[in-house]
């Protein structure tokens, strides 16, 4: 008598233990043109995850320790966190890495410096409290045309 194998397996039990494993997530990448700046390719992720009050001041002259300065808001601290998040993300797809990352645990204030420029995003409150806007109110803001450039 031949003896019975443990091979009678259910009917798609293999397809569904192949759903349960996790894909990879895609990366959503901005599509940038090859004359972007660094410091553009940040607005343009910040603004991708409806960043708020965008703006960038140019502090050349101004400052020796950056060159632009990048500011925007977000409405809650997960928001903050997912702009932050995105910008150094688009930012490590095109090699650049932060010297430092400030504030991203208390999610108020958060600084990624990338030495030539820093971007700062803030919650709104603190955004009003730090009024980082009017402390450098000379700094000349750089106006971004429609298809991000400057």
């Amino acid at each position: 008598m031949p003896r019975k194998t443990a091979t009678t397996k259910r009917a798609g039990a293999g397809a569904a233990a192949a759903k349960k494993t996790a894909r990879p997530r895609k990366q959503k990448v901005i599509a940038a043109p090859a004359e972007q700046t660094a410091w553009q390719i940040a607005v343009l992720a910040a603004e991708s995850k409806k960043a708020e009050n965008v703006r960038v001041l140019n502090l050349q002259g101004l400052t020796s320790f950056t060159d632009y300065l990048v500011l925007c808001s977000g409405t809650n601290p997960r928001q903050v966190q997912a702009i932050a998040d995105e910008v150094e993300l688009q930012l490590k797809n095109e090699g650049e890495r932060p010297k430092s990352v400030e504030g991203y645990k208390n999610a108020e204030w958060i600084l990624l410096d990338y030495g030539d420029y820093v971007v700062n995003v803030f919650s709104e409150k603190a955004r009003q409290y730090y009024d980082l806007d009017r402390l450098w109110q000379d700094a000349a803001e750089v106006v971004r045309s429609a298809a991000g450039g400057e």
